[in-house]
């Protein structure tokens, strides 16, 4: 299917034409139906998309279409990263709008006097440390109709109880309470506290004998439609497994052994994880991981010469230990953690192809786009959904160049880890869109069942867990491994 004709009504030559994509069409449709049906609640709009769709310049296409038919005058962004606020700032210079970085040093003063814009971007921390200042300055600007703009709006969360406690997201509802549209964006709809979050609208729900509330974005783009459409790439998972030794044998102690992929005992299966990481671990299994991972990146570079990759370490001392594995092979490896001064430099020397590895804790999540990654190694202890999905979709992004010269479905790119039960679950269900349930305080949460296949196999993706393979190491291993087992 083609992509439907689109007028930004900016004459050229002084914008570049963007053709949006079908969902990004009917983003703007709903947001013109909000705005002209008036509703208790309707100004909330909650949309998930993930990395690749388009969110920043669905969001934008959006407000030119609505200024342009006289429904919005301005728009507020609000973001947590610095890195999402660069990417929104190029972005509004595509289009040719008039976006302006808020520096709280200075206030507003300046955008009292100056009407010669469109926009003003703003950080969570910077609004709520700020709070009371922006809301004496906000209503002396000439804001007129007025759309908010949330990105990654999870982490605006809300508690009903202690409204001031969510401090991001009580200084994002108080601010932007007069807005005539509040637009959330997110990749990950959920969030691990059972906090509801802003711009989004809370259904009450029956599910068996209780009533809970639910979530549920008014506008969700899946990944697999992007992926059938061309615009990401697929993932496939290849998951390490093996037996983990629990003991010491070297002091003649009792030792016991878990298969790492079958193990259904929570204890077990999180110790389990624990030692599979441990780069000198009996079990060899992360040496292995990232033994494969490296032949599956020099695979990939026969096609794709500047493809990188990306190890998700568990803290500083892992990250160094693997980063000097790689070096060891004659890898370029760049690794980054939120300690180091020099990280953002680096991630945009990797970005720019000065690195075939990077090696990361905690800094590649949301707003890190390198459309060159196509290998992620994820060795880390971190077993949340959320988490496990912000790593892996890294490796999603199309960029121009390579979008020219693939077909459609894209190459895909690969994730390594190990064949830990709820990595494998969240590797089933990752490219599926699920409801946020707000579970009642007064309600236990049921434990995850390990053994339950989370939204079954799906189009475009391959998981590889040979469940219950004993899998053991030769006598002679590669000269990868023969330096650390």
């Amino acid at each position: 299917m083609g992509f439907p004709s689109f007028d930004l009504g900016i004459p050229p030559p002084t914008t570049t034409a963007v053709r949006p994509r079908q969902w990004q069409s009917r983003l703007i449709q709903l947001l013109r139906a909000r705005l002209l049906n008036h509703q208790p609640g309707g100004h909330d709009v909650l949309i998930h998309a993930g990395p690749g769709a388009g969110k920043t310049l669905g969001a934008l296409l959006s407000f030119i279409t609505l200024q342009r038919e006289g429904r919005l005058d301005r728009f507020l962004i609000f973001c947590h990263r610095s890195s999402i606020a660069r990417q929104w700032l190029g972005a509004a210079e595509r289009l040719n709008l008039r976006l302006l970085e808020w520096d709280p040093e200075q206030g507003l003063s300046a955008l009292e006097a100056n009407s010669n814009w469109d926009g003003l971007l703003l950080s969570y921390q910077c609004t709520a440390r700020h709070r009371l200042a922006l809301e004496a300055a906000l209503p002396r600007i000439a804001l007129g109709s007025w759309l908010a703009i949330a990105d990654e709006v999870h982490h605006l969360g809300l508690d009903p109880d202690e409204p001031e406690a969510a401090a991001w997201g009580f200084a994002f509802s108080q601010l932007t309470a007069p807005a005539q549209l509040r637009l959330g964006l997110t990749g990950t709809p959920f969030r691990a506290d059972n906090l509801a979050f802003c711009a989004a609208r809370r259904v009450k729900v029956r599910e068996g004998d209780q009533v809970i509330e639910r979530i549920a974005p008014d506008l969700s783009v899946e990944p697999r439609q992007l992926i059938l459409a061309g615009d990401v790439r697929p993932l496939e998972f290849r998951f390490q497994d093996g037996w983990v030794e629990h003991g010491r044998p070297q002091a003649s102690a009792d030792t016991e052994t878990s298969p790492l992929s079958a193990e259904a005992r929570e204890s077990w299966r999180a110790r389990n994880l624990r030692r599979a990481i441990q780069l000198g671990d009996a079990s060899s299994i992360a040496l292995r991981l990232l033994l494969k991972a490296r032949q599956r990146l020099e695979r990939v570079r026969a096609d794709h010469p500047e493809a990188g990759g990306l190890v998700i370490a568990r803290d500083i001392a892992h990250a160094r230990r693997i980063t000097g594995l790689l070096e060891e092979e004659g890898d370029r490896v760049h690794l980054v953690h939120s300690q180091d001064p020099e990280a953002s430099a680096r991630l945009a020397a990797f970005q720019a192809g000065e690195a075939d590895w990077l090696v990361s804790i905690d800094m590649c999540a949301e707003g890190f786009d390198a459309p060159r990654l196509r290998v992620v190694a994820y060795l880390t202890t971190v077993v949340t959904r959320s988490r496990f999905v912000q790593a892996i979709t890294r490796a999603v992004r199309m960029d121009g160049q390579r979008a020219a010269v693939e077909t459609v479905p894209r190459q895909p790119s690969y994730v390594f880890a190990p064949a830990d039960p709820l990595l494998m679950s969240y590797a089933r269900s990752w490219s599926l869109s699920e409801p946020y349930l707000i579970k009642s305080k007064q309600v236990a949460t049921e434990p995850v069942s390990l053994a339950s296949n989370q939204g079954g196999s799906l189009p475009l993706q391959a998981v590889e867990a040979r469940i219950g393979a004993v899998i053991s190491m030769g006598p002679e291993l590669p000269s990868f491994l023969q330096r650390t087992a």
